[in-house]
């Protein structure tokens, strides 16, 4: 490779890299004490005719994974409470460069394998912090990882901790691969803490936001759309697994002044 080869191999690394922490936060994101900062609130709600839930059959395990004996299993990809507002979506400011110290709720940082569930279903870890994995399941799980993190974790025994550092921002795609096809969960490795996950009312809070202009972001996982024939490498079975759609996003401009309290709503659906 000769010197003007190598300098445009440098170049194009150095393109993939800047896009990828501008996708997930920046990579200069400084701490600064936010003494006159303000509140952003608001409600993510869903816009239009709320789709069909489509549920799994309990296929495997059913006295762990089905202690109800409901026989199906709610794939949790898309709850819509009462009210109309949408539980799971993460909300973030995309363009911040500075403000309060990484600090995310501890329970998000923890995966619990429960009733052939992952538990929080959507998790928020910060960059070069450690996850924590466990199973309550007296069944073999696995939590297999691609995206921003590659993992296949064993949890062959309820109770054990295994504990992993995760130090590349960006979305991790979590899967069983141990023959519960209809568990999923999603989770963010991200730079700066103004992040949050909205309940089932769909609303959320974001506090100690600098003053100044931001794009707002509410990112849904997309929602289960059916099934698809394929193999179950656990037991060299064929199997029906859950299609998904893809994750969207919604984007509003906010500007927020001196401990100013701000409202901005989402609506979100199919279109």
């Amino acid at each position: 490779m000769n010197m003007r080869q190598m300098a445009e191999h440098i170049s194009i690394l150095t393109l993939l890299l800047v896009a990828t922490c501008a996708a997930f936060g920046q990579s200069d994101y400084r701490v600064i004490p936010v003494s006159n900062g303000g509140t952003i609130s608001g409600t993510v709600k869903w816009a239009g005719p709320l789709p069909r839930n489509i549920e799994f059959p309990v296929t495997k395990d059913p006295q762990v994974c089905d202690p109800d004996s409901k026989k199906t299993a709610d794939l949790e990809r898309l709850i819509v409470g009462r009210e109309g507002g949408v539980a799971n979506t993460v909300v973030y400011l995309k363009n911040i460069s500075r403000g309060k110290a990484l600090e995310l709720p501890e329970a998000r940082r923890h995966l619990d394998q429960k009733d052939c569930r992952y538990i929080p279903h959507i998790l928020l870890v910060p960059e070069n912090a450690v996850l924590s994995m466990q199973s309550s399941d007296a069944t073999l799980h696995t939590v297999h990882m691609d995206g921003a993190a590659t993992l296949n974790l064993p949890f062959p025994f309820p109770g054990r901790v295994i504990s992993r550092t995760l130090s590349n921002p960006g979305l991790v795609h979590i899967r069983c691969n141990g023959g519960h096809i209809w568990m999923s969960a999603e989770l963010f490795v991200v730079r700066q803490p103004y992040y949050v996950v909205t309940g089932e009312s769909g609303d959320f809070e974001l506090t100690d936001v600098p003053p100044g202009t931001y794009q707002i972001v509410a990112w849904h996982e997309g929602r289960s759309t059916g099934k698809e024939p394929s193999l179950d490498v656990s037991t060299g079975s064929n199997v029906d697994r859950p299609v998904f759609a893809e994750p969207k996003t919604w984007e509003q401009s906010v500007t927020v002044g001196n401990n100013e309290a701000v409202v901005v709503n989402f609506a979100i659906g199919d279109k």
